[in-house]
């Protein structure tokens, strides 16, 4: 059975940054699921630069196809963009019960801790990471009401990020192919968990 597998979001699911395609959030996920017997069919509607006020054209997009699979990756450009917290989370949670009402399992990866990206100076990254963790819980509490998974891929490999440089790409701000091998390993387990649920709903 193979599943349709849709990546909606911002340049982090859509892998800006990667040395090449086979290093992308999407296409690491998509040889993991298979390598574990669930082959999946990937549709990109991810744009670089999107924050969640782009996500309503994206999942009109993808929800016509009516993937079986859906992850949504988005928040670092709210932050920058300054996108009021309870806007974010809101449309976010717009995207996700329109995903869901046309049966999708969704999986949300809210806002990374943008504290931990180089440029950012030493003086300000107490405030960028209170700014990053506040977006986080909004987004986490609109994406789980209306029936997403959420991965905590800030909260576990934030840590990383901020120890190894080479994790990011060459503007210091996208993560680098070994960078996109963290978040995928964080995410793993909620997309995981989502196929199978998928897999089970196409069964029946």
């Amino acid at each position: 059975m193979t599943l349709a597998f849709a990546i909606l979001g911002d340049s982090i699911a859509y892998g800006q940054g990667a040395a090449r395609p086979a290093d992308t959030i999407g296409n690491r996920l998509a040889t993991d699921l298979g390598r574990h017997g669930t082959p999946v069919d990937l549709h990109m509607y991810a744009i670089p630069g999107a924050d969640s006020r782009g996500l309503a054209a994206q999942v009109q997009r993808a929800a016509a196809a009516r993937p079986d699979l859906a992850l949504i990756i988005i928040g670092a450009n709210d932050l920058t963009h300054l996108v009021p917290p309870h806007q974010a989370a809101a449309l976010l949670g717009d995207a996700v019960r329109t995903l869901r009402a046309a049966g999708t399992e969704v999986v949300v990866a809210p806002a990374p801790d943008l504290s931990v990206v180089p440029w950012v100076p030493p003086a300000m990254r107490a405030a960028v990471q209170a700014g990053s963790r506040f977006l986080q819980q909004e987004q986490a509490r609109a994406a789980i009401a209306a029936g997403a998974r959420v991965a905590d891929i800030g909260g576990s490999s934030a840590g990383r990020f901020a120890a190894d440089p080479a994790l990011f790409s060459g503007d210091r701000f996208h993560p680098s192919s070994a960078g996109y091998a963290v978040i995928t390993d964080a995410l793993t387990p909620e997309i995981r968990a989502a196929a199978e649920a998928a897999r089970s709903t196409r069964a029946r």
